[in-house]
């Protein structure tokens, strides 16, 4: 692919309607990934990313144990907070429906190295994220069957014996994953939608006997009755809202892979996240409704599968708990194939190292296998980290939160000030359909502005490094500061590779597409 760089950035003018054929070549690629995605298969993309089951069951515990049962009020105010940014990416969606979507975007809306560094960032998340999704198995699994525990000793992901099992479970799911995401992508979308499918029915189901065994009323989550009091609720009990409510940007990630992706996709990044909101936040509250007991300990460390094998009997309990190994092995699955497209969008414009290989695409299966084995094999070696400490566990799951929220604000960060400069996101366009595209209008710019702020305030706010959160039991200081020194390391890693890119002599220093992204035929 080549390309004529421009002189600046412009003005992001959509297109006129196009047909999906041409969709790609007025930005100037070719189409290499397969065209198969409807409407429900790209909300499956963004639904299963953030996967209520796999996350609620993963971080229950720990909301509870800092906030108590105040921590329920961290989620209603996440969701809105995601909404905004959502809606941000709704727009941007419609007018660059890209594979890599948070590089494609941060760098027309910036500068190349910005977008370059907003892709990096978002990609190493993605891997921890994958890692972080696939250390859930276990919470449910030994909670199914004890011969689960293949180590032995205590299951809870907080014991050493569990951290252990937990990495062992995890590299499993991920060698499965891995697979799927190099056979083909109908294959790949095929397995989203049922996994996705199961999973709305059976937290709908978890929800109805959750709310059917209650033990006490809604006015409970008015009390906190955690470590950290009122403020403690706030800030550390949001990271379990935090932690679930991202990745609806996976509809766009998939953009190119989805019929009519300029109104598909912004439609299913709020319609995703929307469902998911409102379903997680009924089962935060269903389970402390239905907890047998908020002060004998239990629900502060084995959360959710605690309440439900408890609650509803150990048949009952157990059948859902299956539901939500699907959710957890469909989760990771989605969260893969998400950061595999963000590595062949970057390497398809000969940015990163060996960008010939990881942009390859199968012409068979239409799917880049070389990105998702890096993405499979990276995330696997970070689940091996749990070996060393059940610490581990929580530091990859806040670490991979920060860098998704830093990468988010990359994109609405200059988002914000083009309209500042008084560029209008929704002024003109058509979909395939003839139809405006998504806007918002006259409230685009308090909309984007709130949206930045929540997400640096956020960001701030995971990364800080609390030794009562990162690192009870002391000594381990590297797991208090795992957070910060990851996105230091990263972004040293990334630039110097910049850096050596840019020397004379180095092989990818004239491939450079990525400073020369045309907009759309206007």
């Amino acid at each position: 692919m080549t390309a004529t760089a421009p002189s600046a950035p412009s003005a992001p003018s959509p297109p006129p309607p196009a047909s999906d054929d041409g969709t790609l070549a007025g930005f100037g690629y070719r189409q290499e990934l397969h065209r198969s995605m409807g409407r429900y298969a790209s909300f499956a993309a963004g639904f299963s990313f953030i996967s209520v089951l796999t996350t609620v069951f993963q971080f229950f515990a720990f909301g509870f144990s800092f906030g108590g049962a105040a921590f329920f009020w961290t989620w209603p105010a996440v969701l809105v907070g995601q909404l905004l940014v959502a809606a941000c990416f709704a727009e941007l969606a419609a007018r660059y429906p890209l594979s890599g979507a948070i590089y494609q975007w941060a760098t027309r809306l910036s500068t190349p190295s910005w977008g370059w560094f907003a892709g990096w960032i978002m990609v190493i998340g993605q891997v921890v994220v994958v890692a972080a999704a696939a250390l859930a198995l276990q919470v449910v699994l030994p909670a199914i069957w004890s011969g689960f525990q293949l180590v032995g000793g205590d299951p809870a992901p907080t014991t050493a014996t569990g951290a252990a099992n937990a990495a062992l479970l995890g590299v499993v799911l991920l060698a499965l994953t891995t697979v799927v995401n190099t056979l083909d992508n109908r294959v790949m979308s095929a397995v989203n939608r049922v996994g996705v499918t199961a999973e709305i029915i059976g937290a709908g189901l978890i929800v109805v006997l959750l709310f059917t065994h209650a033990e006490r009323g809604p006015g409970v989550t008015l009390h906190t009755g955690g470590q950290g009091g009122a403020v403690g609720a706030l800030l550390v009990g949001s990271f379990t809202a935090a932690y679930v409510l991202i990745g609806f940007d996976s509809a766009g990630e998939m953009s190119e892979e989805t019929r009519s992706p300029r109104r598909t996709a912004p439609r299913t990044i709020l319609t995703a996240l929307a469902a998911a909101g409102a379903l997680g936040g009924l089962l935060l509250l269903g389970g402390l409704l239905a907890a047998p007991s908020l002060t004998d300990g239990r629900l502060a460390t084995e959360g959710l599968s605690y309440v439900l094998t408890s609650s509803l009997g150990p048949g009952v309990g157990k059948a859902l708990l299956v539901d939500v190994v699907v959710a957890i092995a469909v989760a990771t699955l989605a969260i893969q194939t998400a950061g595999t497209r963000m590595l062949f969008s970057m390497a398809r414009d000969g940015v990163l190292p060996c960008s010939a290989r990881l942009s390859r695409v199968s012409a068979r299966s239409g799917m880049p296998a070389a990105p998702a084995l890096v993405v499979g094999v990276a995330a696997a070696a970070l689940c091996l980290l749990n070996l060393l400490s059940p610490d581990a566990f929580l530091a990859i799951g806040t670490t991979c939160i920060a860098m998704l929220y830093l990468a988010y604000a990359m994109v609405t960060g200059p988002m914000l000030l083009r309209r500042l400069r008084g560029e209008r996101f929704g002024s003109g366009g058509t979909d395939e359909e003839g139809r405006p595209l998504f806007s918002l209008g006259r409230w685009g710019l308090p909309v984007n502005a709130l949206a930045l702020l929540y997400g640096l305030a956020m960001t701030v706010n995971l990364a800080w490094p609390r030794a009562a959160v990162y690192d009870p039991a002391g000594g381990h200081w590297y797991f208090q500061w795992f957070t910060v020194l990851f996105l230091l390391v990263s972004v040293g890693a990334g630039a110097a590779w910049r850096l050596l890119r840019a020397r004379p002599g180095h092989p990818a220093r004239n491939a450079r597409p990525a400073e020369a992204l045309p907009e759309p035929t206007r």
